[in-house]
């Protein structure tokens, strides 16, 4: 290890790897490769602690100790094994271990981190004689092991913990904006430059203060760093603690010799936020530089003249209600924009990207960046009388008067023609519009409710051998119709974008805005959710499926197996079942699936929710036996979430979870198997000794007619 310069990884959020490699070149870096998400650079020791110490973007900072072979996880192990620990851990140090990646033989991430640690603690034992005491939280050295197909990038975490965790947010709101993205926004935006100028900046939405606080500490030139308490590299046994000590002394010194100014402004309607924003500035020490009040957005002026910064991250709708009243927000923040900062500089970060043209203003650039899972755009804007933009209103009609959209329109109105009055007469809700019935347009669209109605457009993701800029022109058209000829104003619009998820990305949060409402189907009422995930809660292909749930469940104990959102149970619950178990890893629907039996005056101890993965709940009943009635078996099609053990996909396993699934039901009973699994084929040899009835057909709801291998659905029954 003391061969120099070291090599470094040090990552970001998504879209700001440029900006930490500014400033990773500021601190000495040198040999600077920046993907999308991380730096690869070179570097001393000092490079990497002044990193830690200095960085305002940077999420993680390792040390790397090579690329190992890692085919399977013996060579792997054996690779390690070459280390000489000793050189990083001294006696008595604590250890924990990290993984990321993976590949055919070491797919799960768990599984590969406990090789390392295994690695570690046998090479230290055959050289020491003893082995280290493993620690979760805050170790002495964390290492950490990226798998990326036959080789494997070993790493000390210098950083320990995420670096945007800068200790001061008291209060953090619904929503947080992550600090470390904050900074990269307003390095990006040239806060610095514009505060040596003399200039001001002012938040108008300010929430808890991120850009309030992270501004203050560019202006007064302070370590992020500086106030944490532990580091990754501490306990390491190459930690040079006089070299860091000094580095620390100089980063004290350079912030006592900052003078405060009162040059950073915000503001919120919100007084709950103000008063957070406050203890926030307060407890990292900038109260002298920041000045926060109340007020209204419409209420906001400009106070100060030269230059300055107008920046802000508009509500997704957690804090302001209803979504319907996000174009009206951000027209008027347009407003203030242009008539109360005219030659200032502004920077809107957005996590909801199709609102941005009600601002009014042209943007001079536009950067996809992520707050955390979240994608959003940074807008960038020079506030001058040549940004002033052509009103949305008038754009949207300009595109929807395009052949294309004029097309699309006509293709909507008789699709709504033939499907409502059918959606009237059998009381039916919810229901697909249209599934990509024009080739080019390739999109689902689903409407939900009545009183209000809200439009679920999903966009299938273009290959790349389509044009980009085209797929993008179609989607204005599409979402410049869909208002006017389905009667809903532009908030009640919700769009996403369908592309294969790999492992839990399929299950993952998109947002945090917690906004739901109560649908109604087959008489009974299910919250569904418009924002936060890749789907709304309720798969409409299934209505059928469920209908017939609810028919045979009369007096059986009915068992829901990945019961998502729980609507099959609410089903089987109100077709009369005299029990019911559901099972599913996630607290999140598992407490979706309680919200929905309590809408519906079904919540019950005789309906029990389960969290387990359901292929280990199968292995631990089955020397129950035989212990339910109806059985709903819908996997996912595949799935490596960090919290399952092994990766399941539907088409190699479907025939041991239906056998496993077999042992549990009664004579008499049925196992309804359902997948969305496309080009599923059923592994018949599997399951010769049951009865198997394909249903897929008489599943099918009218309005999937167009797509009918949109699942695929058996029945098993004991001969």
């Amino acid at each position: 290890m003391n061969e120099q310069p070291f090599q470094w990884i040090a990552t970001a959020p998504v879209g700001a790897a440029s900006v930490l490699g500014e400033e990773l070149a500021q601190f000495g870096a040198s040999g600077l490769r920046d993907r999308s998400h991380d730096v690869r650079f070179q570097g001393s020791l000092e490079t990497g602690y002044r990193v830690c110490l200095w960085s305002r973007t940077a999420t993680r900072v390792y040390l790397s100790l090579g690329v190992f072979e890692a085919a399977t996880s013996e060579s792997l192990h054996a690779a390690l094994m070459r280390i000489d620990w000793r050189e990083h851990l001294a006696p008595g140090a604590t250890l924990a271990c990290s993984a990321t990646g993976g590949n055919a033989q070491l797919r799960h991430t768990l599984y590969a981190a406990q090789v390392l640690k295994d690695a570690v603690c046998d090479g230290l034992r055959e050289s020491t004689g003893t082995r280290p005491n493993i620690s979760a939280r805050r170790p002495d050295v964390l290492l950490h092991l990226h798998v990326d197909g036959p080789a494997a990038q070993l790493s000390i975490d210098f950083s320990g913990e995420s670096l945007h965790r800068r200790g001061y947010r008291v209060e953090s709101g619904r929503a947080p904006l992550k600090e470390n993205l904050a900074a990269a926004v307003l390095l990006r935006a040239g806060w610095p430059a514009i505060f040596a100028r003399g200039g001001e900046l002012v938040d108008p939405m300010c929430g808890s203060g991120t850009f309030l606080t992270e501004a203050a500490a560019i202006a007064a030139d302070a370590a992020p760093g500086l106030s944490r308490e532990y580091f990754g590299f501490t306990g390491w046994r190459g930690h040079d603690a006089p070299l860091w000590e000094r580095l620390c002394a100089a980063a004290r010194a350079r912030r006592a010799a900052s003078s405060p100014r009162r040059c950073i402004h915000g503001f919120d309607a919100d007084a709950e936020a103000v008063r957070g924003a406050l203890e926030n500035a307060a407890t990292a020490g900038f109260a002298d530089w920041i000045d926060i009040e109340q007020r209204a957005l419409a209420a906001q002026t400009r106070r100060v003249g030269g230059p300055g910064l107008l920046v802000c991250n508009p509500p997704y709708g957690e804090r302001i209600g209803a979504e319907s009243a996000l174009p009206a927000l951000y027209a008027d923040l347009g407003r203030v924009m242009r008539e109360e900062f005219g030659g200032w500089q502004a920077a809107v970060l957005t996590g909801n990207p199709p609102l941005a043209r009600h601002l009014g203003v042209y943007a001079k650039r536009t950067h996809r960046v992520f707050n955390g899972p979240i994608e959003c755009r940074l807008l960038r804007f020079e506030l001058d009388a040549k940004s002033a933009q052509e009103p949305a209103a008038s754009v949207q009609s300009r595109w929807a008067a395009r052949s294309g959209a004029q097309m699309f329109a006509n293709r909507l109105r008789k699709n709504l023609a033939k499907f409502e009055p059918w959606a009237r007469k059998e009381g039916i809700e919810c229901y697909r519009l249209y599934d990509a019935d024009m080739p080019e347009y390739a999109f689902a669209i689903d409407l939900y409710g009545r009183e209000p109605r809200h439009v679920f457009l999903q966009e299938y993701a273009p290959p790349r051998s389509v044009d980009q800029e085209g797929a993008r022109q179609r989607r204005r058209e599409v979402l410049s119709v869909l208002p006017q000829i389905l009667e809903v104003p532009v908030g009640q619009v919700h769009s996403r974008t369908r592309a294969p998820q790999k492992g839990a990305a399929q299950y993952e949060k998109r947002a945090a805005t917690d906004q739901r409402q109560a649908v109604r189907e087959g008489g009974l009422a299910f919250w569904v959710n418009f924002r936060d995930y890749l789907d709304t809660g309720l798969f409409l292909d299934h209505r059928l499926t469920r209908s017939m749930l609810r028919a045979w469940a009369k007096d059986a104990d009915f068992l829901n197996l990945f019961c998502y959102t729980g609507a099959a149970t609410v089903y089987a619950a109100a077709g009369g079942a005299r029990s019911s178990d559901s099972v599913d890893l996630s607290n999140t629907y598992l407490s979706w699936a309680e919200d929905n039996l309590v809408l519906n005056g079904l919540a019950s101890a005789r309906h029990r929710l389960q969290r387990a993965n359901c292929l280990e709940w199968l292995d631990a009943r089955a020397a129950a036996g035989p212990s339910y009635d109806l059985v709903f078996l819908d996997p996912p099609t595949f799935s490596n979430s960090k919290r399952m053990q092994g990766v399941l996909d539907v088409q190699r396993d479907h025939g041991a979870m239906i056998r496993r699934t077999m042992g549990l039901l009664r004579a008499g009973g049925r196992v309804v198997f359902s997948t969305n699994c496309r080009g599923f084929k059923l592994d018949t040899a599997a399951l010769g000794e049951w009865l198997v009835e394909d249903i897929s057909a008489s599943t099918l709801p009218r309005d999937f007619e167009g797509n009918p291998r949109i699942h695929r659905c058996f029945t098993v029954r004991h001969r």
